[in-house]
């Protein structure tokens, strides 16, 4: 026989190995800080509900895409209250406002879930009127004057430390009722707390307890000399203490907490909606002159749709506040145990682009803007309307007064406050030609 060659062995194709991602960006570094945008894109796309352990040591979900973000935020299987946290670092304070639960400051309408939640909002907004934020609009201009009027002449200024952290400090201190005699103790406490990573340590927890101990005595002064009735212009911790739903009052361990949560928040959100707004505005010299030609015409229309683009853009809350699961859920394709914390990224669903079109770009006039700047859900902020009213009137005396308001420095050299909730600026120097 003739031996016949053998045929080839066939070897299948070699596979290639999957192309593997590239790593996931470093979180809340300073660098991230400067700005986390291109993180969250990353993370939008490669990973966007994202388990990471954050710098206090607790681990947590990071929800990221615009849709997810609305879902959560809606969703009634995540807890408010900390309580359903697995872990217990919500008792050592790693979770929350620092501070809060050793001032039995607890029971606010961010620590609680229906029915309490629905109980307390309901008081709440009988006394936060759209009404009483509207009468207390020439107030809030003559406050952004009188500080503007402090540094006109100077020719240059820190539009943080003298315009954008005491206008909202003293115009919730008025909204509140806090006599005016007693504003600068309150104006030291809040600094402290937004200085929480740059103050002495417990610095922030001794600012908690002097604010609610300050309130506590006054929400028992004002209710022993309330009037049988309103009168025009009442103060809020006078309506808080005031409002009942079918004969249930506010205790003033409720009281102190609402008034303590409405100026926590009600300052520092707003702080921030100044300083990022008026950064955004001097580092797009377009967009700014586009809103100088409309208000030296008299017409707000920009202004307001701008107020609302500057808070998508560059919102003064990253991330809305903790929530944790109760029970077994999953989001965006993602399951989450139950007792899981979970926090959304407002700043990066707000620049997602499934969303909104061309979502890096700042455009003043842009329509169909339904960020989540303020949140979503029965949780959506009550003091919004006071917020958007501080924005708008602050942006509009800044760039009529100060026509050519520029940065004093190069915005390389501008640093943003750590922290994991807010977003904003350490300082904000700025040069104009002095106006008398």
């Amino acid at each position: 026989m003739t031996n016949q060659p053998h045929p080839p062995t066939s070897h299948p194709p070699t596979p290639h190995p999957p192309t593997p991602l590239p790593a996931a960006p470093d979180l809340f570094t300073w660098e991230f800080a400067t700005n986390p945008y291109p993180a969250y894109a990353w993370l939008r796309e490669h990973a966007p509900v994202h388990r990471t352990r954050l710098p206090s040591g607790v681990e947590a979900w990071l929800v990221t895409r615009y849709a997810d973000a609305k879902q959560t935020l809606a969703d009634n299987r995540l807890s408010k209250n900390p309580a359903h946290h697995d872990e217990p670092a919500h008792a050592k304070g790693k979770t929350g406002i620092p501070g809060e639960r050793k001032a039995e400051l607890m029971t606010h309408l961010l620590n609680i879930d229906p029915p309490d939640h629905t109980r307390l909002r309901r008081l709440v907004s009988k006394a936060f009127t759209p009404r009483r934020v509207a009468e207390f609009a020439p107030r809030v201009r003559e406050l952004t004057d009188r500080l503007i009027d402090g540094f006109a002449q100077q020719g240059s200024a820190d539009l943080i430390h003298e315009f954008a952290f005491p206008l909202p400090i003293y115009a919730i201190c008025d909204l509140l009722g806090v006599p005016r005699e007693d504003q600068d103790d309150f104006r030291d406490w809040a600094g402290m707390m937004i200085r929480h990573q740059g103050g002495p340590r417990g610095g922030v927890a001794r600012s908690v307890k002097k604010m609610r101990g300050y309130l506590a005595d006054l929400i028992h002064r004002k209710r022993e000399a309330l009037p049988d009735t309103p009168h025009p212009g009442e103060d809020l911790i006078s309506g808080l203490i005031r409002a009942s739903d079918h004969g249930e009052h506010l205790t003033e361990n409720e009281a102190a907490a609402m008034a303590f949560i409405l100026l926590f928040a009600g300052f520092e959100t707003t702080v921030n909606l100044i300083g990022n707004g008026t950064y955004a505005l001097l580092t797009h010299p377009e967009q700014r002159t586009r809103l100088q030609t409309s208000l030296a015409a008299h017409d707000t229309a920009l202004l307001e749709t701008g107020v609302e683009e500057l808070l998508r853009y560059d919102g003064p809350v990253e991330l809305a506040t903790w929530r944790f699961a109760t029970e077994r859920l999953t989001i965006g394709g993602q399951d989450i145990a139950p007792g899981d914390p979970v926090l959304v990224v407002l700043a990066a669903a707000d620049r997602d682009p499934e969303r909104f079109a061309d979502p890096d770009v700042l455009d003043l006039g842009r329509r169909d803007n339904q960020h989540l700047g303020y949140g979503h859900g029965i949780h959506y902020c009550l003091g919004a309307p006071l917020a958007r009213l501080e924005g708008q009137t602050a942006l509009a005396s800044l760039l009529t007064r100060l026509p050519d308001l520029q940065l004093a420095v190069d915005p390389a050299e501008l640093r943003w406050r750590g922290g994991l909730i807010m977003r904003g600026l350490r300082t904000l120097p700025v040069e104009f030609t002095p106006v008398g």
